[in-house]
């Protein structure tokens, strides 16, 4: 665990999540991993409540925005649950979701969890981590993304640990992801850990024996669009971090997300991507670039929370140049229509192919 001194060193370095609150259940408190945490956050001159028992007393107010502030200010550190230890498949990015936490943070506008998780966003760590792991087993080999998979055979089995979290935002407080990425090294197995960030302190993460098994994406949009991404690391900061990573022998990528397409946005991804190429000019071969591509979407449930959360945001949510799309399950989403969306997906895949030609675009959605 980094100490006192290391972690003020960093946060003058990177923008480093500070919360009002922080708790812990009565269960979370017995285990090492749930002191541990409490521990980090005393070192970071943060005080930590030990809750007598495992509820969570949080008495939200009635005004949404006030109640939102409250939420994202408090870190809780609780027993993830056992539906936690049944991993869920997570396409297109990977073969199964683990969650080291739930809840982030940031104050992005477009925010993916508005409305998937229940309750206030609470930024919830897991204290149960020995837990996780070792249900990890039992899904190699299992999932159909990649395990499966022609094009991306090579990833192995892969591990999303990044769906309902951003760990790296949270990771100078918990050191969840340290110990994900040290068990996967250790894991004498075709398997891979994956995680997306929009965040820079990848400090803790630099010296761990990861033996190429995690790879880590940026997750980026451009500088324009920066004002819908609250409360993150830079864009420049971010990939800075990325080359860090890479020349620490990790597999990296990009997750270019949500991709937006507003006045004048041709020319302000073209930029991203040519910032891309000159920061990881000369990375290590071994770095692999890899590339997401996720088109802006929402659902009914996310723009009611959403515009509650962030009354002001300009955020195009309305139905201009959008069309109805239905999930596996049923539920609408409201995405690009068709036109926009073949404009975006040629833009992207031709610049790519042209100003990063040693990147693997894995999928477009």
């Amino acid at each position: 665990m980094l100490d006192a001194p290391q972690l003020e060193s960093i946060d003058q370095r990177a923008r480093l999540w500070r919360p009002k609150r922080v708790v812990i259940t009565r269960s979370a408190a017995v285990l090492d991993h749930g002191r541990a945490i409490a521990e980090r956050a005393q070192a970071l001159g943060l005080s930590v409540e030990r809750l007598s028992s495992d509820r969570l007393p949080f008495n939200q107010p009635a005004d949404p925005r006030r109640a939102y502030a409250q939420a994202k200010s408090t870190l809780a550190v609780v027993v993830a649950p056992p539906g936690k230890l049944k991993f869920q498949p997570i396409a297109p990015s990977a073969d199964w979701r683990v969650d080291p936490a739930e809840g982030c943070p940031a104050h992005c506008s477009y925010c993916y969890l508005a409305g998937s998780l229940k309750g206030p966003p609470i930024t919830r760590a897991f204290a149960n981590i020995s837990d996780i792991l070792a249900a990890l087993p039992a899904y190699l080999g299992q999932g159909t993304v990649t395990s499966r998979s022609a094009d991306r055979a090579g990833e192995g089995t892969t591990f999303e640990a990044s769906c309902y979290t951003d760990p790296l935002a949270i990771e100078h407080l918990t050191g969840s992801l340290s110990a994900l990425i040290a068990h996967f090294g250790r894991w004498d197995a075709d398997v891979q850990l994956r995680f997306t960030t929009k965040f820079a302190a990848v400090e803790p993460l630099l010296g761990l024996d990861h033996r190429g098994r995690t790879r880590m994406r940026a997750s980026l949009n451009p500088a324009a669009f920066a004002r819908f991404e609250g409360g993150t690391s830079s864009v420049a900061d971010r990939l800075v971090a990325l080359r860090r990573m890479a020349d620490a022998g990790y597999r990296i990528g990009l997750t270019i997300a949500p991709i937006i397409a507003a006045e004048g946005w041709e020319e302000a991804y073209g930029g991203l991507i040519d910032a891309v190429a000159e920061r990881l000019a000369g990375a290590p071969p071994q770095a692999d670039l890899t590339v997401e591509l996720i088109t802006h979407r929402f659902t009914p449930t996310s723009k009611t929370v959403l515009e509650s959360w962030y009354p002001g945001s300009d955020l195009d949510m309305t139905d201009t140049r959008r069309s109805e799309k239905r999930t596996r399950f049923g539920a609408v989403k409201h995405v690009y229509d068709a036109a926009t969306m073949k404009a975006l997906r040629s833009f992207f895949q031709t610049t790519i192919a042209a100003r990063l030609p040693q990147a693997r675009i894995l999928y477009w959605t």
